[in-house]
C-alpha cells in the first residue's frame, strides 16, 4: 500500500514532465494528422480502469473515418486502405499511444500497469480477476506487454499481469519501463493491420470481444 503511494505521485510527476518534453511532438504529430486526413486528431474509447471502473483511454486517431464502424479490424475486406499514412508510422513507433500520458495525469491510468482491457472484452476481465490484476491501475506499459504483447493468449496474458501485482515495486516498474523502450524500438510482439488491437475499438483477431464505437466515442480537436 506504501508503494501505490510512491507509485502514483511517481506517475503524477514523471508524466508532467513527459507531457512539457514532448509538447513538440504532440504539435507535430497533431498538425500531420490533421494534413493527412479528414477527421479528428484524438479518439476516446471505453476501457476497463482500476476495480472494474470504466474511462476513456485517448488515442491519436490513425484510421480514416469513413471505416466501417461496426466492422472489427480483421473482418474488414482490405484493411490496410483505412489505416492512414500517418496512422501508419504512429502505429509502428507506438506514438499512437502519447495522449494516454493525459490519462495518466487524472489518476485513470499508471505509466506501469497492465494494458486496460476494453470494456466489453470479458474473457481476458475475467481471467484477471482470478490474479488480482483488476485491483490496479491500468497502465500505459506493463509485464505481459514486454513479454509477448500481442502475441499473448488471454490466459497467458492475465497470468503475467497477476505476477505484475504480485511481485509490484520500485525495481519491478523500473524493469518495465526500460525494456519497454527497447521493445518499441525493436518492435517485438507487435502485429499491425488485420490482427493487431491497435486500434479504436475494432477490435482483434485473437481475444477482443468487439465493440461497437458511435460518434460520441471521438474527439473534435
Amino acid at each position: 500500500m506504501f508503494y501505490l503511494k510512491i507509485k502514483r505521485i511517481l506517475d503524477l510527476v514523471l508524466s508532467i514532465v513527459g507531457l512539457i518534453i514532448l509538447l513538440p511532438v504532440f504539435l507535430i504529430t497533431f498538425i500531420a494528422i490533421k494534413v493527412d486526413s479528414k477527421g479528428p486528431v484524438l479518439f476516446k474509447q471505453k476501457r476497463v480502469g482500476i476495480y472494474k471502473t470504466h474511462f476513456n483511454i485517448l488515442k491519436f486517431r490513425t484510421m480514416r473515418i469513413d471505416t466501417p464502424k461496426e466492422t472489427p479490424t480483421h473482418l474488414l475486406e482490405n484493411p490496410e486502405q483505412y489505416i492512414t499514412r500517418i496512422g501508419r508510422f504512429l502505429r509502428k513507433t507506438s506514438l499512437d499511444e502519447l495522449p494516454q500520458i493525459l490519462n495518466i495525469i487524472s489518476g485513470d491510468m499508471s505509466i506501469i500497469g497492465p494494458r486496460p482491457a476494453l470494456w466489453n472484452q470479458y474473457d481476458l476481465i475475467f481471467e484477471r480477476d482470478k490474479y488480482g490484476a483488476n485491483n490496479i491501475r491500468p497502465g500505459l506499459t506493463g509485464w505481459a506487454q514486454i513479454n509477448g504483447r500481442d502475441e499473448l493468449p488471454i490466459d497467458a496474458k492475465a497470468k503475467l499481469d497477476g505476477e505484475y501485482y504480485d511481485r509490484m515495486s520500485f525495481w519491478m516498474d523500473i524493469k518495465c519501463f526500460f525494456v519497454t523502450i527497447v521493445s518499441v524500438i525493436r518492435r517485438d510482439g507487435v502485429v499491425d493491420g488485420v490482427a493487431g488491437t491497435r486500434e479504436e475499438g475494432r477490435g482483434s483477431g485473437k481475444s477482443d470481444i468487439i465493440s461497437k464505437p458511435n460518434s460520441e466515442e471521438m474527439l473534435t480537436k
